[in-house]
């Protein structure tokens, strides 16, 4: 992690770590004006963006998609300065500025013993849910960086409010922790390609979509539910809301699961449209026949 090629990397830890040292406010506000900068640039993320707002929103108009899309970059902004705070300022106490909503949803799917596997989605506030997602002895799922800086930032970061953080690829850690009556976050809506996924329904475009959580549910027993966070800039507070535990899953059907997972994820995000993570190549993985959306 010495190497020259990782001394960028360093120096923006290092103003990183100043950065979650300042008032919420000016966090927030130096995430907006980072949002500002990539919007202003362009770049592939405010192509991709654009791209996803306009295949899952056709009713709005060219204005309203790019107004969207503008309020999309200024909250992802916001979303990577706020981060610095549980990687790099963790003992920082942020609960009067969150709110949790259904915890006895949590509360009861946790009482069946059986393990739990907690839904979420990648919203632009995920980081800042650590604090509470550790109150409530929930272990978390994440994806490896290549970059080792990153990577260790990362992993460290979350090791601070989390017994387990499991990389994606390591199903034995998965199986184990809900075997045993654990609470498991994971985030399925990611294009993880054609293997391991179905298509299913996602704001009306065929997303493919993995098909770990019918088979973890089945395999483990656990319990399934989601969670959903979004933020108000305005006040600085972030409020974190729990579904009921689904009802018959799985089902037996995995086309029918993912649909409805994503259609409940759909639901979530169309309350707040511009704090979903639309940089990412959602609809990457096509069905065959259907040419490239990027």
């Amino acid at each position: 992690m010495l190497a020259p090629k990782y001394w960028l990397s360093w120096v923006l830890v290092a103003m990183a770590w100043l950065v979650a040292r300042l008032p919420l406010t000016w966090i927030l506000a130096l995430g907006r004006c980072l949002g500002h900068i990539v919007y202003r640039l362009g770049g592939s993320r405010r192509h991709i963006a654009e791209v996803n707002i306009k295949l899952c929103f056709p009713e709005l108009s060219d204005i309203e998609r790019a107004q969207l899309v503008k309020e999309n970059l200024l909250h992802t902004g916001m979303g990577l300065t706020e981060a610095t705070i549980p990687w790099l300022n963790p003992k920082r106490d942020l609960r009067e500025h969150t709110m949790v909503i259904g915890l006895e949803h949590l509360d009861a799917a946790k009482t069946a013993g059986t393990g739990v596997l907690l839904l979420g989605g990648h919203y632009t506030c995920i980081d800042i849910t650590c604090q509470p997602l550790g109150d409530a002895a929930i272990n978390v799922m994440y994806r490896a960086n290549k970059n080792l800086v990153w990577e260790w930032l990362q992993v460290r970061g979350r090791r601070h409010f989390f017994d387990h953080v499991v990389e994606r690829s390591d199903m034995r850690q998965t199986l184990s922790l809900l075997k045993s009556g654990r609470a498991l976050w994971y985030a399925p809506d990611q294009d993880y390609g054609r293997k391991h996924s179905v298509f299913a329904p996602f704001f009306d475009q065929p997303a493919a979509t993995i098909r770990a959580t019918s088979r973890l549910a089945k395999a483990t027993g656990a319990k399934v539910l989601m969670l959903s966070v979004f933020r108000d800039p305005h006040r600085a507070h972030w409020t974190l809301t729990y579904d009921p535990v689904f009802t018959d899953f799985p089902s037996g059907d995995d086309v029918a699961d993912a649909s409805r997972i994503n259609q409940l994820l759909e639901t979530r995000i169309r309350s707040h449209p511009a704090q979903y993570l639309w940089v990412h190549r959602r609809f990457k993985t096509r069905p065959e026949g259907q040419p490239p959306v990027y």
